[in-house]
């Protein structure tokens, strides 16, 4: 298929209309020169200048499993943000498989590391990774799930850590995409009752420089280089192209067991850094059209991460609707949760929700009709945009996880977690969004995990190598009297109730839960909220470590949550479908509602059957005299009847969830 412009395909691929020949489309606008070199054969290809920037190329069909880069000349002016060196072996931003490691050296850089102004000639090629020409897949059926928002629970995990220490799955398959479509792995997901598998990224990244250095690497994955490529480590067998089968088939098998897939991607920032950092791709080519850029050649930087994507570019929109496009329709994925999607929506004037890239993704055929889930901020002006997205995005709600951390802890008032319970209408009731819109969550990849959260009160990042000084101090967590592994029994049950309250918290409250993996397990990693950097057992599953009783009441919450759609509402609940009550089953009154001492309420979801959600977020147990008959049919802790008649209430320990269905009028 040809463009418009009679341009071939982005990227290297194989010629439609000729067999076995291939054309190639590379973008490097003040290029005055560009070859494509396959690695394994040195021969070298230059191409054709064609319009608007684009460099073209036909030839022979190179091998499947060809490694392959691009070396670019031109201006050499950073202080203009041109930094064209042939020196330097740049990947296909459209390739769809890379292999090969980043291997710390001066050469990974464009320029001089005595004077970063002079330019650098040492061949970079065999310290970064490589482009893998590979044939698209054969297209297999697809039958999604197409789970609807208000059933999705969504399980966010790691293709690598999730499955590397698992018994029950071969050696030679833990930690990678084969390792997750295993049975024993879809068996645990399906019966805890989890319908979406969110993985942090898979799209192909490599390690920071500065860690690498540190004898360290970057684990969650943000830091990408291909955003078509499955990242090849993952990969049990094999790294020249063998890792798109395999990580389709691991799609196609969690299809089969009614599982969602969506994958986090990182359309906010590259690999290449700031100035001063690696040139492996973009950065050599097409700089000004890729990153926002600053006077002198300098790299604004919203995101925290040396630079940030220009999502308003016509190039960037085409290479990112491009990517989710094939995401979708290739690999068969269900969604995408954008990290920093704040930057997406950032353009020259203002940052707008209705930015480009954001506007076709919503008018996009394919991509309208996935699920779109926005990590609302970014760290520069005007990024905090959360409850700003328009239909169709949902949203992660970090005002959901600060308030039902505080409650946890007896903070904050009762109005402030009625409106996290109900949906946050405040957030979210316009423009036609729904409860479901509003992604809850506790704890996620970034901070502290569930058990970490009741257990210390500071963060512990010493093996990170950066004297505890990254990762959040603002946690909200208390170990509850003791900081870290205990044998006090008190402070381990108070632990045990938090934890287990949270949790009730999360997945019956209205809107759309997300479970970090772990936390209905149990797993610590040991108070260091910011694992980034840990591809070890600090970050991995331990599945000879499993609390089976939290796994348990993770079941029967995700029941409950079923069972009784009132807790799942596909519209924000009315004042009419909701009535609040205090400990002795009377309304409660305005100074109740916000007076912060005030730590017991009653919440009627009026529905088919009606139930009540009963908190006692206080260090002491609380008789709740129920509003109307109602039977008990879940509690966090054991209660104990306050009566002969079962209807009439309860005796309800501290920290502690009570979830009652109202009886029929007689």
């Amino acid at each position: 298929m040809r463009t418009p412009e009679g341009l071939p395909p982005m990227g290297l691929r194989p010629d439609a209309d000729n067999p076995g020949r291939a054309t190639v489309n590379y973008f490097a606008p003040a290029a005055e020169r560009v070859v494509i070199e396959f690695l394994e054969s040195g021969t070298q290809i230059d191409l054709k200048p064609g319009p608007y920037g684009h460099w073209i190329g036909e030839f022979d069909e190179p091998s499947p499993g060809a490694t392959y880069g691009f070396r670019v000349s031109g201006p050499w002016e950073p202080q203009y943000g041109l930094r064209l060196n042939p020196a330097k072996l740049l990947l296909d931003p459209y390739a769809l498989a890379m292999t090969g490691e980043l291997v710390v050296n001066d050469a990974i850089h464009s320029y001089q590391m005595q004077d970063p102004d002079l330019i650098d000639d040492a061949d970079s090629a065999p310290f970064v990774p490589h482009s893998v020409y590979v044939r698209p897949l054969e297209p297999t059926p697809n039958q999604p799930p197409r789970i609807p928002w208000d059933r999705t629970v969504i399980y966010e995990t790691h293709v690598k850590g999730f499955t590397k220490l698992h018994p029950e799955i071969p050696e030679e398959l833990r930690g990678t995409y084969a390792g997750l479509a295993q049975q024993p792995v879809i068996d645990y997901l399906v019966s805890l009752g989890v319908t979406s598998i969110e993985l942090l990224p898979v799209q192909h990244f490599v390690p920071e420089p500065m860690l690498l250095g540190r004898g360290l690497t970057n684990y969650w994955g943000y830091n990408p280089v291909g955003y078509f490529a499955p990242h090849s480590t993952y990969a049990a067998h094999g790294q020249r192209g063998e890792q798109i089968a395999e990580f389709r088939d691991m799609v196609d098998a969690l299809h089969a067991a009614g599982l969602e897939v969506i994958i986090d991607v990182v359309y906010n920032h590259t690999a290449e850094g700031d100035h001063l950092g690696p040139t492996l791709a973009w950065k050599g080519s097409a700089n000004a059209d890729t990153y926002w850029m600053l006077d002198g050649g300098m790299y604004d930087n919203p995101t925290g991460c040396g630079n940030a994507i220009r999502a308003e570019s016509p190039r960037m929109v085409e290479l990112i609707l491009s990517s989710l496009r094939y995401w979708v329709t290739d690999l068969h994925v269900d969604g995408f949760r954008f990290d920093l999607a704040s930057t997406l929506a950032r353009t020259s004037a203002m940052v707008t929700t209705w930015a480009p890239v954001l506007s076709a993704m919503a008018a996009d055929p394919v991509l309208s009709q996935v699920k779109l889930i926005a990590e609302p901020w970014d760290i520069g002006i005007g990024g905090y945009q959360a409850g700003n997205f328009p239909g169709p995005w949902a949203e992660w709600n970090d005002v959901f996880r600060g308030t039902v951390r505080d409650t946890w802890r007896s903070i904050g008032s009762l109005s402030e977690l009625g409106a996290r319970l109900t949906g946050s209408a405040d957030r979210f009731a316009h423009n036609g969004r729904r409860p479901y819109h509003s992604i809850n969550f506790i704890t996620a990849h970034d901070g502290f995990t569930l058990a970490d959260l009741v257990s210390y009160n500071d963060k512990h990042n010493e093996a990170n190598g950066e004297d505890n000084n990254d990762g959040s101090n603002d946690n909200r967590s208390w170990n509850g009297g003791a900081e870290g592994p205990t044998d006090d029994p008190e402070v381990l049950k108070n632990r045990r109730a938090r934890q287990r309250s949270l949790l009730a918290t999360l997945l019956l409250s209205a809107g759309t839960p997300m479970i970090l993996s772990g936390d209905e397990s149990g797993r610590t990693q040991q108070g260091n909220n910011n694992v980034y950097c840990q591809d070890n057992e600090l970050s991995w599953t331990d599945w000879g470590a499993l609390d089976q009783d939290l796994i348990e009441w993770t079941k029967l919450l995700l029941q409950i949550r079923d069972r009784y759609s009132v807790l799942r509402p596909e519209i924000h609940p009315s004042p009419e479908d909701l009535h609040w009550f205090n400990e002795d089953g009377t309304v409660l009154t305005s100074e109740q509602w916000n007076d912060p001492d005030v730590r017991v309420v009653q919440a009627m979801f009026k529905g088919d059957p009606s139930v009540l959600l009963c908190l006692n977020t206080g260090p002491e147990a609380v008789e709740m005299n129920f509003p109307m008959p109602a039977r008990v049919v879940l509690a966090s802790e054991d209660v104990t009847l306050t009566g002969v008649d079962p209807s009439a209430g309860v005796k309800v320990p501290c920290y502690s969830i009570v979830v009652a269905e109202v009886l029929p009028d007689e």
